[in-house]
């Protein structure tokens, strides 16, 4: 008994002291004009610029220039709350590769947007980045049925992603 202990706090010691190794592999194909539009936040890690946000969405529409206009809203604390927004900009990745924009809401400076996980009819994406801290599920409705939400699950479970982290999005 005492040696499963003294192995499971090693264990402990050791998810502490090293980083989350995740795969963070991005989708191999993308039709960009297929995910422009409105998704819903389904689940999400805890960050500090959507702490308190229900009633979640992205709105992804084409600029002028060819970058992504990003619309980020939803209502601090309950559905009825406080209405807060956030615009952006994205674009594709330099690299090339499917499934890899950049975001940027300041100004010059741009995150990792990976699109690990997409449905054949674009209804739901799984988003991360190069970081294993961020993770969102999208959804072009405002629910997802049980069974897609235990798939997606399962896959970021293989992936290495710690799933008792997601905060679930209410929504109306």
């Amino acid at each position: 008994m005492k040696t499963v202990l003294l192995s499971l706090a090693l264990c402990g010691l050791c998810t502490t002291a090293f980083p989350q190794k995740v795969d963070n592999s991005t989708v191999t194909s993308f039709d960009l004009d297929r995910y422009l539009g409105k998704w819903y936040e389904i689940a999400r890690y805890d960050h500090s610029f959507e702490r308190g946000l229900v009633g979640s969405t992205a709105m992804y529409t084409l600029r002028d220039d060819g970058k992504i206009k990003v619309l980020n809203s939803g209502h601090l604390n309950t559905l009825d709350g406080p209405y807060k927004e956030s615009v952006g900009k994205a674009k594709a990745r330099k690299n090339g590769m499917p499934g890899q924009l950049e975001v940027s809401f300041f100004g010059p400076f741009y995150g990792d947007y990976d699109i690990l996980e997409l449905a054949p009819d674009y209804s739901y994406s799984v988003v991360g980045s190069s970081s294993p801290k961020y993770l969102w599920i999208l959804s072009r409705t405002p629910q997802l049925s049980t069974a897609t939400k235990d798939k997606i699950l399962l896959n970021l479970r293989h992936r290495g992603y710690d799933t008792s982290k997601l905060i679930w999005v209410k929504q109306k």
